[in-house]
């Protein structure tokens, strides 16, 4: 038998269980950089840097295991099509990988397989807290899934943030109350630079290459500074955890101008890539509450960003597709407007939030969540176009934990398969918790005319078409008991303007 192990470049993970039985005398190893993987979707030069990046660095490590390695540079052919010629010329009986994090790409792999008569073996991904198996059977036949009760489950399982006595630390399971403080009237004091990393050698030549094979791209590569090896993201959780912590919790859900990272731990990436694993990070920050008495409501409060909501939407990407991908409970088909890959628009939230991540390929979660994904839910986005954008344009985006993070919970395009509403919300939501309308052209209060914030008329309408089913969820009732205090007359003026704006996205 002679095995060939593909390793991917979001598996760059040094005891990869890919490797599990490893047999350097006759093994071999591939790597392969495709040009594909960076164009179906419009991709931003930053993550197709980190990516690349971090694939050489790795690929650095394996030769100096002496590994049979084999390392396709800037391939023109789809990941399938190199593999296709290697295992074909090197008489290859058995393919290896880790379980891809994209449902494309392990039935692309699969027919590969077939197509060769070889066997193809998905390696279970340990990256992670739950199995994909895991998962299912704690899914079961419930009719309703969760976070709340996954987190608490993965809690006591593994004894995170517990009591002896089998009670939460603090005697709650989240302190969301305390975690969701908008930044003082003056805005962030205090508030230190996240770490970074110059191009070494080896990123300065991935940046070279991008800026010339992908000149259109969207995104900069000047502010590039991004982990590319697992000693640099270990170095980013030691900061994070001595640095960041202690007030992460307290405004994570805060956004202010010319503050695009706040106090947020920049390890998605490396996590993702699995540089660093979660149990680490975990770990990390439980340490770190026990040794230097940090707020519980921080420490939890990350601790179930990573523990909770990371491990639960994988389980519920490989539970759904292929028919996620699919879902629009809605019928929602508009275009994404054009500004949306430049930042030129008169909404201020938007100007930020998208000139932000041009500029690094990051926003956090809450401008993701309720400014870029709440107007494309309420602007009627065909949900496919969104999340192609996130997909394309955030350094930490793979599908597995884009796909469901946007269709499902941004979108409510599964219905609220695992959310127990939608999360819409007008420009009274965006000045409450940001600066961001300060000098907005647009008015937050305002819910039609020239100068209505778009967030808010849009909100309103989107409030009018759906108040039936807005009526009956009791976390949704409260809106359209305020919608029913707006005289009828009112409603009309705002559903016309609404379709005015509706009609005329591109020039918002």
């Amino acid at each position: 038998m002679k095995k060939l192990i593909l390793v991917l470049g979001d598996q760059l993970k040094a005891d990869s269980s890919a490797f599990n039985h490893f047999d350097s005398k006759t093994d071999q190893v591939i790597m392969i950089e495709s040009k594909t993987e960076s164009q179906y979707v419009w991709t931003h030069k930053a993550k197709i840097i980190l990516f690349l990046s971090a694939m050489r660095h790795f690929a650095q490590e394996l030769r100096a295991k002496k590994y049979d390695l084999t390392y396709v540079e800037n391939s023109q052919d789809s990941i399938t099509d190199v593999l296709r010629k290697h295992i074909l010329s090197n008489q290859i009986t058995h393919l290896v990988c880790v379980e891809p994090g994209e449902w494309r790409l392990k039935e692309e792999l699969e027919d590969l397989a077939k197509q060769l008569n070889i066997s193809v073996t998905f390696a279970e991904d340990d990256h992670f807290y739950c199995s994909q198996d895991e998962f299912k059977q704690w899914a079961g036949a419930k009719k309703e899934l969760r976070l709340e009760y996954f987190y608490r489950y993965l809690r006591k399982k593994h004894h995170v943030l517990m009591q002896e006595n089998g009670e939460p630390e603090g005697n709650q399971w989240n302190f969301d109350e305390q975690n969701r403080k908008p930044y003082p009237k003056k805005g962030p004091t205090n508030l230190d630079h996240p770490i970074g990393f110059s191009p070494d050698a080896i990123t300065q030549s991935v940046i070279e290459m991008v800026e010339k094979q992908y000149p259109d791209h969207p995104g900069s590569s000047k502010y590039f500074f991004w982990p590319v090896t697992r000693d640099q993201a270990l170095k980013v959780l030691d900061h994070f955890v001595a640095e960041r912590l202690p007030l992460f919790g307290m405004y994570q859900d805060a956004m202010w101008t010319n503050t695009p990272f706040g106090w947020h731990s920049l390890l998605s990436s490396s996590l993702n890539l699995k540089l660093i694993s979660p149990k680490e990070v975990v770990d990390a920050a439980v340490n770190a509450w026990k040794k230097n008495d940090l707020p519980l409501s921080a420490v939890e409060g990350f601790v179930r960003q990573i523990l909770g909501w990371r491990e639960f939407i994988r389980g519920m990407y490989y539970l759904d597709m292929p028919g996620m991908a699919q879902e629009n409970f809605y019928g929602h088909q508009r275009k994404l407007p054009k500004w949306y890959w430049t930042g030129e628009t008169k909404m201020a939230c938007m100007q930020d939030a998208i000139g932000q991540t041009l500029q690094y390929g990051y926003a956090h979660h809450i401008q993701r969540l309720m400014v870029t994904g709440n107007f494309a839910l309420l602007a009627e986005i065909l949900p496919k176009e969104v999340c192609d954008w996130y997909l394309a344009i955030y350094v930490d985006a793979l599908e597995w934990v884009e796909l469901p993070n946007t269709a499902g919970m941004a979108l409510f395009a599964n219905g609220g398969r695992f959310t127990s509403k939608p999360y819409v919300a007008s420009g009274a939501y965006i000045k409450r918790m940001s600066n961001y309308c300060e000098k907005c052209v647009y008015q937050s209060s305002e819910r039609h005319g020239e100068t209505a914030c778009p967030m808010t008329t849009l909100y309103w309408n989107f409030l009018i078409n759906h108040q039936a089913e807005f009526d009956t969820n009791p976390r949704t009732r409260l809106m359209t008991a305020n919608l029913k205090k707006i005289d009828l007359d009112e409603q009309k003026k705002i559903t016309k303007h609404a379709q005015l704006i509706l009609n005329n996205l591109d020039n918002l």
